[in-house]
């Protein structure tokens, strides 16, 4: 009954994964610069070196997590269902069980950790997105308000 509860939110998260990727959701926003402030927004750059992922990218490698953790984890059951079929015709029915066993476990522990990443990956692009679109909405923190003077 275990491995129905996860394979259900293996499907539910999925799902999720799915709805949050079309393209309305992970869109990015360009707005038309000028010369003074692309002189001055590639000196900022160049200082800082490291640039964060985007949210949008964010949520698509929490998806890729969540489908490598399905993977890996379809990964082990086929293993051990294999090696306890191999058992079960050599009339070794305590190794097959054994065998699936260890194939289900791997398989559970490898799904949950999967989900458990891109779960939080999602939750983390999820966020910035959010925090971008109030930021929009609100405008609140934004450059060009702090550089005119007007507060």
């Amino acid at each position: 009954m275990k491995i129905r509860a996860k394979l259900a939110w293996m499907f539910v998260t999925a799902g999720v994964m799915v709805f949050l990727s079309l393209p309305g959701f992970a869109r990015r926003v360009r707005r038309p610069q000028d010369q003074g402030t692309a002189e001055t927004q590639s000196v900022k750059k160049d200082e800082k070196q490291k640039a964060e992922r985007g949210p949008g990218k964010e949520v698509a490698k929490g998806g890729e997590d969540v489908g490598k953790g399905a993977g890996k984890g379809a990964e082990s059951l086929g293993k051990g269902a294999g090696g306890a079929a191999g058992n079960l015709a050599t009339l070794h029915p305590g190794a097959a069980a054994s065998d699936l066993g260890k194939g289900a476990a791997g398989a559970g522990k490898d799904v949950g950790v999967g989900t458990g990443k891109g779960a939080a990956k999602i939750g983390k692009g999820t966020g910035k997105g959010i925090g971008k679109l109030g930021k929009k909405i609100f405008g609140r923190g934004g450059k060009d308000k702090q550089e005119s003077g007007v507060e």
